[in-house]
């Protein structure tokens, strides 16, 4: 065990754990966050992305000790219900959601994407969002949503 020192959604949190424990786990077992959420522990689906100093990043697969010292930011700390993030205002106008179990890792790995290239085309967002799993089959509503957070962003 050891301190380790988090920066999450801009509040400061030290934790006694095992420095190689997951990312995830400090966030969702320690602090009771819920936004990043546990789909395949294999960084594979995506469920779990944070961003980890601007990069989307696979919380499941994370050691917690290496994020000491840099910024995470969740679900919840990209943007507020007054003042969404562009992406998550674009997820919401375009009904994106069905079970909304995957819909964190979609916004975080978006959010990144248009913050590198607030242009990107098609085919830059379909790279971009490559990996990501929905179960429910909405990835022509993320598709449609992405595209409106990035002319939102690009105007």
């Amino acid at each position: 065990m050891a301190l380790v020192t988090l920066m999450v959604d801009g509040a400061s949190h030290t934790l006694d754990v095992e420095p190689d424990m997951p990312l995830l786990y400090a966030l969702r077992d320690h602090l009771g966050l819920r936004n990043p959420r546990f789909g395949c522990g294999l960084a594979q689906c995506g469920a779990c992305t944070v961003h980890v100093n601007g990069k989307a990043t696979r919380s499941c697969a994370f050691p917690v000790g290496e994020a000491q010292g840099k910024k995470v930011v969740t679900l919840a700390g990209l943007g507020t219900p007054e003042k969404p993030h562009p992406v998550q205002k674009a997820f919401v106008d375009e009904q994106v959601s069905q079970c909304g179990y995957c819909v964190n890792g979609w916004i975080m790995t978006a959010a990144e994407l248009l913050a590198k290239n607030p242009k990107a085309d098609d085919k830059q967002i379909r790279e971009g969002l490559a990996g990501l799993k929905c179960r429910c089959g909405t990835h022509m509503a993320i598709i449609r949503a992405v595209k409106r957070a990035a002319r939102e962003m690009s105007a």
